[in-house]
């Protein structure tokens, strides 16, 4: 049976997102951090569930061309899966390493060294990865890790980044006025697309934030039957550190890559040659 990620929303999906976001929630409330402190972490989780399921299905086929094949094991070779754009993940950085780990060690500790050794493996993602989960307790991670883990494997590129769009959007809201900074809503993203039809070239937002206008140009490409990592060169300034690694950890969720520069204090709308 072949999946197909729907155009709208899934209430299936819908609801997935939904018991997530009340375990997130709950992770909230139970740290007593801020929304700027706990979100980069949760959606960090997020995002290496959907790598482990990216890698899972790229290592099952590696191994059936082994066990058919005379010739040395590519299974453990990091080439054989980024030649497919697949991220590579070291053994003790896999999700489920990770999930099945007892709450009597810091895991806290073990996920941040996990995503490390994820950024050394995988060169597009140096300093992008969340590292502060030793602010949190073991017992609050495994809560978490076990809920994040309900993500099914035959969630696709489309489905799994709607899940990260909707806690984007949860995030921002719990922000208020500050969470605009990093987040503009869908339908606003969604209408400024139509209007600007990016069928192919290059597509430059001087103040990317989370990358929402990239995600959607390359829905609008997909929809319109065209490969967007073919057709669109993705280029963003955003100002602040924090957003632009938000920005490119929503691509890699999109099977996306571009070129996402910090601006510093550069006003990118007003500024000349």
């Amino acid at each position: 049976m072949h999946w197909i990620a729907p155009s709208e929303k899934d209430p299936a999906n819908s609801t997935l997102e939904k018991r997530l976001w009340e375990a997130a929630d709950q992770f909230r409330a139970n740290s007593g951090l801020k929304a700027q402190e706990y979100s980069g972490p949760i959606l960090g989780l997020i995002f290496l569930r959907f790598a482990e399921l990216r890698f899972a299905a790229r290592r099952a086929v590696l191994e059936h061309a082994a066990a058919s094949s005379r010739r040395g094991s590519l299974v453990d070779h990091p080439d054989a899966y980024q030649a497919e754009g697949v991220l590579y993940l070291p053994p003790m950085a896999r999700y489920d390493a990770l999930l099945n780990l007892p709450e009597v060690v810091d895991i806290g500790d073990k996920v941040n060294v996990a995503m490390r050794d994820i950024e050394r493996h995988n060169g597009q993602l140096g300093g992008v990865l969340p590292k502060s989960y030793h602010l949190f307790s073991s017992t609050l991670l495994k809560s978490l890790l076990k809920k994040i883990s309900e993500i099914p494997a035959s969630v696709d590129y489309d489905a799994f980044g709607r899940i990260y769009e909707y806690f984007l959007g949860e995030f921002a809201r719990t922000e208020g006025q500050k969470g605009g900074e990093f987040y503009t809503p869908s339908s606003i993203v969604r209408l400024l697309t139509e209007i600007i039809e990016p069928y192919r070239g290059r597509i430059l937002d001087p103040a990317c934030g989370s990358g929402g206008m990239f995600v959607s140009s390359a829905r609008f490409v997909t929809e319109h039957q065209r490969n967007p990592n073919a057709d669109l060169s993705i280029h963003g300034v955003e100002k602040t550190d924090e957003t632009g690694r938000l920005c490119r950890l929503n691509l890699a969720v999109h099977g996306l890559e571009g070129d996402i520069r910090h601006g510093g204090n550069v006003n990118s709308y007003s500024q000349t040659n």
